[in-house]
């Protein structure tokens, strides 16, 4: 029998899922989801003909799983279904990694690339940044210790959906996945001069307070990134940027 309303429906259903859904906001969101391998529970776009364009044009590779997945809505529907438009007009709900797993990848020996740790950060956008970072370097896996849920929407969003492709978790400072810790800290010694190897555990401060007392505590090694005399700081996701290259560029970093 035909649905005599099928939009009813699916907005039904979205609203249902969304609760215990990982919402993927824009296209490149869904893509990067698609790529590495999360479940994807329903898919929309106020235009599905400019979405499918943007994955020929930019995501061949799962321009298929796409065509299967959208559902055109008006955009009305599409506004009610998501905190703020994205530019593509494109969302999609997705079933968030098992807890479990992700703590048997960070868990994980030998392990061949650094775990990166956020001391109690404070802005989800800067979160979202380093997530996106993390999984282009290659790095095992995020953690954020502290009130932050590194799954936030607005986390996700800053990720560009690469939350599936590495492990990204909440733990407290004594659940630290093993092998040293580097922390970053303007008194430490100039990373520069540091080999860091694959099993590091590399730990940022916050944006404002740096380290936490406990994380302080845990470090094994305080690593200072080089900067100009005067200069404050760096931004969070700078620092772990230069960090993780610094670690790709050694002899045993990520090709």
């Amino acid at each position: 029998m035909t649905d005599p309303d099928p939009l009813g429906g699916l907005l039904g259903r979205w609203r249902r899922l969304a609760e215990s859904c990982v919402l993927l906001d824009g296209f490149h969101a869904l893509k990067h989801a698609v790529r590495f391998g999360a479940d994807v529970t329903a898919a929309v776009a106020v235009d599905r003909r400019a979405a499918l364009a943007l994955a020929d044009e930019l995501a061949p590779d799962v321009r298929g799983t796409l065509d299967a997945l959208l559902t055109e809505v008006p955009e009305a529907a599409y506004a009610s279904l998501v905190p703020r438009r994205h530019p593509t007009a494109v969302a999609a709900l997705a079933v968030r990694p098992a807890r479990e797993a992700n703590l048997r990848a960070l868990a994980r020996e030998p392990r061949t690339a650094p775990v990166v740790v956020l001391d109690e950060p404070r802005n989800l956008g800067n979160a979202g940044a380093v997530i996106r970072l993390a999984a282009g370097f290659g790095a095992t896996g995020v953690v954020t210790t502290g009130t932050l849920d590194p799954w936030h929407p607005t986390v996700v969003r800053g990720g560009a959906g690469l939350h599936f492709a590495t492990a990204v978790e909440r733990l407290s400072v004594e659940e630290l996945p093993p092998g040293p810790v580097f922390a970053l800290d303007p008194e430490g010694e100039d990373v520069r001069g540091v080999k860091l190897p694959d099993d590091a555990v590399l730990a940022f401060g916050s944006e404002r307070s740096g380290l936490s007392g406990a994380l302080r505590a845990r470090a094994d090694h305080l690593l200072a990134l080089p900067m100009r005399p005067q200069v404050s700081s760096y931004n969070l996701a700078t620092s772990v940027a230069m960090t993780l290259y610094h670690w790709s560029a050694g002899p045993h970093g990520a090709a």
